[in-house]
């Protein structure tokens, strides 16, 4: 992960499952946002990571956040997963990682011995301003979004 740690994202136009383009903000529930990074679509550990938030969406809400999930995969996979895995929530696609890189969480990474370049697997807390209030980085998918309800103000 990159050394740049950066308090607030800045509002800014996103692409969604749809490949309709809404802002940062618009996604936000009354108190803020679960933005959570993952590397791609429908493989093992970002479709378990995946089904999870979907699956703890009404406590999520009822918190008062929404979540989105974001990866440099398409529009178009994102609507074959949201199908797939009846995901209830958006998913943002940055395949030219825009928003991945100003987050610090594109780089080199070793995969199975090689070098590669992907998205580190992190999770940011954001208030409805956009200020990060929690970020959990290098995420095991097991037990994830339960750790991350514990900590919502």
């Amino acid at each position: 992960m990159t050394e740049k740690k950066i308090t607030k994202i800045k509002d800014q136009k996103v692409v969604l499952t749809d490949a309709s383009e809404v802002t940062l903000k618009s996604l936000c529930g009354k108190k803020g946002l679960i933005l959570y990074a993952y590397p791609r679509d429908a493989t093992p550990g970002c479709t378990k990571e995946a089904c999870s938030f979907r699956d703890h969406l009404p406590q999520i809400q009822k918190a008062g956040y929404n979540v989105a999930g974001l990866s440099a995969d398409t529009p178009q996979s994102h609507q074959k997963f949201t199908q797939k895995q009846s995901l209830n929530f958006p998913l943002i696609s940055d395949p030219d990682h825009k928003l991945l890189q100003l987050l610090g969480i594109y780089g080199e990474k070793n995969m199975y011995g090689k070098k590669v370049m992907g998205i580190f697997r992190t999770t940011f807390i954001l208030d409805a301003e956009l200020k990060i209030i929690h970020v959990f980085e290098n995420v095991k998918v097991d037990g994830h979004v339960e750790a991350v309800i514990k900590e919502l103000p």
